[in-house]
């Protein structure tokens, strides 16, 4: 018998060198890997810099000649509050002029109509090129052109008259806006895939009811963020139409600061409420895009209140539990 063959029963471990009974030894694992963190230490210098600074400007505020109880004072003073109220009133009524004039404007300059489309182009082009407070200034005193305005049985009178500072300010913030916001749904509309219109044609829609049904409901996910931000920007920029005499929030705020000798505490309340108003704008902004973004996400993400209610209530669940 060769030394490969083997008899009946008997065990190839012992051949081996191996114990009877047990079985190849198992390999070694390889050794496990010791992670060490990486140091960042331009962090660490970057932050303190940055703690720094903040801390010189909180010193050198606090040291600076400024009556600061003038601010809470004057805060909710009534004429101050007027100011916010026509503040507001200002920036709904310009945004929507802005926003009907913007989606004219947007069809417009998509249209196969060579003189709408270059009418709408001409338009945008004139009023994104100049500044506000010049339009501002140019409706204000149009009155050395057109002394008066004539719309025969309807209306008649002297263009000093009509040219109102609310009129003035709701033309010069609202027209202005409507060139912003052509573009803004202008790239909405492109945003909609082209089959979606070929496929409403098909079912027998008209152009209009494509566009009311199908295309602009479609569209409102490209163009309501940047229209959120365009609202914010104008309840900044209505701060322009006190050099057009119409009474808002900084308009008050100088008027007080003039009578009561502080002029730059009151400059710091208008900036506060300001800064209370936009931020109630963003939030209004940021549940407006959640509600537009559900045909286009299977699973909205945790609003910021959500995140808060479910980090109080993992604080007080045990580790590794599973809420139920």
């Amino acid at each position: 018998m060769t030394d490969t063959e083997k008899t009946p029963g008997e065990n190839p471990g012992e051949h081996a060198g191996e114990n009877p009974g047990e079985g190849p030894t198992p390999p070694a694992g390889p050794e496990a890997i010791r992670a060490i963190p990486v140091r960042h230490y331009g962090r660490y210098v970057s932050a303190l810099v940055a703690i720094a600074i903040l801390v010189a400007i909180i010193y050198a505020f606090s040291q600076g000649d400024i009556n600061w109880h003038a601010v809470p004072d004057y805060f909710f003073d009534h004429r101050i509050m007027t100011g916010v109220y026509k503040t507001l009133l200002l920036t709904v009524l310009s945004m929507l002029i802005g926003i009907a004039g913007g989606i004219v404007l947007a069809v417009m300059r998509l249209s196969k109509n060579p003189v709408t489309s270059s009418i709408a182009w001409f338009y945008i082009w004139f009023f994104r090129g100049t500044p506000v407070l010049v339009q501002l200034f140019l409706w204000f005193n149009l009155g050395l052109v057109f002394h008066y305005i004539n719309l025969m049985p309807i209306y008649k009178d002297y263009w000093s008259n009509f040219m109102t500072p609310l009129l003035t300010a709701l033309l010069g913030l609202g027209l202005n806006e409507a060139a912003y916001m052509a573009e803004i749904c202008r790239a909405g509309l492109l945003a909609v895939d082209e089959g979606q219109t070929e496929a409403a044609h098909a079912l027998g829609m008209s152009h209009g009811k494509t566009l009311r049904r199908v295309i602009i409901p479609q569209a409102m996910r490209v163009i309501v963020p940047p229209t959120g931000n365009e609202v914010i920007n104008m309840l900044k920029t209505t701060s322009l139409v006190a050099a057009v005499q119409y009474p808002e929030l900084f308009r008050y705020a100088q008027d007080i600061g003039q009578n009561s000798g502080a002029p730059v505490e009151m400059y710091f309340l208008a900036a506060a409420w300001y800064l209370i108003m936009t931020s109630v704008l963003s939030v209004g902004q940021y549940y407006i895009e959640r509600y537009y973004a559900r045909g286009s996400s299977r699973q909205l993400p945790p609003t910021p209140w959500q995140k808060v209610r479910a980090g109080m209530f993992s604080l007080g669940r045990p580790k590794g539990a599973v809420s139920a």
